[in-house]
């Protein structure tokens, strides 16, 4: 064998093997998103138990559970162009993330929000099939129909958010609508809530209703998380970015 074959045959395999193990990875990994903006702490538990630091460009794995810390907003853009961001101390769960560009009977979302508040944006699959699309919450379940909307779920830790009476929010879910509709179900009704309306439900157990506008909740988020105005603040570094670094 030639001598510098012999100097570049380790070298090759070297680097097919780093790249079959970060391909294979991402692969397996069920990417959904990525973090696009980031102002704080933002973790993610993985489906293996084992939970990492995310930062901006950070890989959002199907069956994360992602936890904002104290201050902390996030911003996620999904593969299919969706955008969602997350306010301070919520919990958001990517149950299950299904896309595929030319195949939407495919198609399959479904987030739960375990706690907290978020602003989302549908991208292609709420657009072209939005009942594959559904946020799940502690008292009711959120269906899109191309949709702009914020929710958030209070149970004794709204204090810190705004209402024109000074007092703390109601217990439950509220949300409202920037553009499109929603609609709100669980097993006491449903209701939908059109572009400028304000919605909430109280519990499980009672029905979703459609709230005057100066008695409803709007999410707010700061300027520089919910717009294309920055590039965000991570952080730590994730093992996907160490990947494509290589």
């Amino acid at each position: 064998m030639p001598l510098f074959l012999r100097f570049l045959k380790p070298m090759l395999l070297g680097a097919t093997a780093s790249w079959l193990l970060c391909g294979a990875g991402a692969a397996l990994a069920g990417s959904a998103g990525q973090v696009t903006h980031l102002s704080g702490i933002l973790s993610a538990k993985r489906v293996d138990g084992t939970t990492t630091l995310l930062s901006v460009k950070s890989e959002v794995l199907e069956g994360d559970v992602l936890t904002t810390q104290s201050e902390a907003y996030a911003r996620i853009k999904f593969v299919d162009g969706a955008e969602v961001v997350l306010r301070p101390g919520t919990q958001l769960q990517v149950t299950s993330y299904a896309f595929t560009e030319n195949q939407p009977q495919s198609d399959n979302v479904v987030l739960n929000m375990l706690k907290g508040g978020l602003r989302a944006v549908s991208g292609l699959i709420g657009k072209r099939n939005r009942d594959a699309v559904s946020y799940i919450t502690p008292t009711a379940t959120i269906g899109i129909r191309g949709t702009h909307f914020g929710a958030l779920s209070c149970n004794n830790d709204c204090a810190g958010v705004p209402t024109v009476t000074g007092k703390p929010p109601e217990n439950g879910l509220h949300v409202d609508v920037a553009a499109g509709a929603i609609v709100l179900r669980n097993s006491a009704g449903q209701q939908l809530v059109n572009t400028g309306q304000f919605g909430f439900v109280r519990s499980l157990t009672t029905p979703p209703i459609i709230v005057p506008p100066q008695q409803g909740i709007q999410v707010t988020m700061p300027a520089n998380i919910s717009k294309n105005t920055g590039s965000g603040r991570g952080v730590g570094k994730s093992k996907e970015s160490e990947c494509v670094a290589q």
